[in-house]
């Protein structure tokens, strides 16, 4: 082939407990490249449309530019063109950055004749997203790649984790942007070790309970202690969309990726379409217009269409 569309999935990073390290993907919202294979190596962004167009077109500037640079390097004298759709707002806490990376990355990967390995993938579509955030972190490229939750390690391959059946996510995005870059410039300043055991502990009782298929435990590891404190007051309304997640008995509720969405887990699809509703009402209250996705938590990854 000389040309090939893929789909990368939204997602939700650091899913609570696990900063930088853990997430998964969304059902619904993502972003679709289209690939075309060239000659004589180099990359080339040529369109971006959809949800948001004000993009950089210089390869290098561009997440899906530069995880496609990458590839180049590793097959001397093929080249990539790339046009974008965009699906994902930006700075909405989705993985918007990420999934064009992913998206452009598994569309090319499937024009080669030998096509790379996941491994090689996953540390191509970091280094792509590192062009929109700063940092290299797989919290969101792993679920796109792989689906469902998955430990993003920072290196080798990915880990899925199993999770147990009817385990379903609600996620409410409020019309608001919240800048990657701002989000993390939050967590500067230092940690109490304790806060790193409290943490620790939770991330250790939330993945038990989804290889366990247990949902008490998942509900007993479900918080954040280090990273939702210091956020939390870039969203305006957060504490009240929290209390209503959890008013409608969410196994815990928290900030997604650099937010200023807040997702929260249910043991149903219909404890999570009721929250949905709740917690889009709390961000109308601080005036807010908002979204609501629904999604299962085992949503399938990124896709060759």
């Amino acid at each position: 082939m000389s040309q090939a569309r893929a789909f990368a999935p939204a997602s939700i990073g650091n899913v609570a407990v696990g900063f930088d390290m853990l997430g998964h993907a969304l059902e619904g919202a993502g972003d679709t490249a289209t690939v075309r294979r060239t000659k004589g190596g180099g990359v080339r962004v040529t369109a971006i449309r959809g949800v948001v167009a004000k993009l950089p077109k210089a390869a290098k500037d561009n997440t899906a530019g530069r995880a496609l640079l990458g590839l180049a390097k590793l097959r001397p004298g093929v080249g990539f063109e790339v046009e974008l759709d965009k699906g994902i707002a930006l700075g909405s806490g989705m993985g918007g950055s990420a999934a064009s990376a992913v998206a452009a990355l598994v569309a090319a990967n499937a024009l080669l004749e030998a096509p790379v390995d996941l491994p090689t993938l996953y540390e191509l579509a970091m280094q792509g997203e590192a062009a929109a955030s700063g940092s290299k972190h797989g919290d969101n490229v792993a679920p796109m790649l792989l689906g469902g939750l998955v430990i993003a390690p920072a290196t080798g391959a990915p880990v899925r984790v199993p999770v147990p059946k009817g385990l379903t996510c609600v996620l409410v995005h409020p019309h608001f942007v919240l800048e990657t870059r701002r989000s993390r410039a939050a967590l500067r300043g230092p940690y109490a070790l304790h806060d790193f055991v409290v943490q620790s502990e939770g991330l250790a009782l939330l993945l038990a309970g989804c290889w366990t298929k247990d949902f008490a435990l998942i509900r007993r590891g479900f918080r954040d202690v280090l990273v939702e404190p210091r956020r939390a007051r870039l969203i305006p309304g957060f504490g009240r969309v929290k209390e209503a997640a959890l008013d409608c008995g969410a196994l815990g509720s928290s900030i997604s990726g650099g937010g200023p969405s807040v997702f929260a887990w249910f043991d149903s699809k219909r404890g999570a379409e009721r929250a949905g509703a709740a917690m889009a009402e709390a961000f109308r209250s601080v005036r807010l217009g908002a979204d609501v996705v629904i999604s299962k938590v085992a949503a399938p990854g990124a896709r060759v269409l």
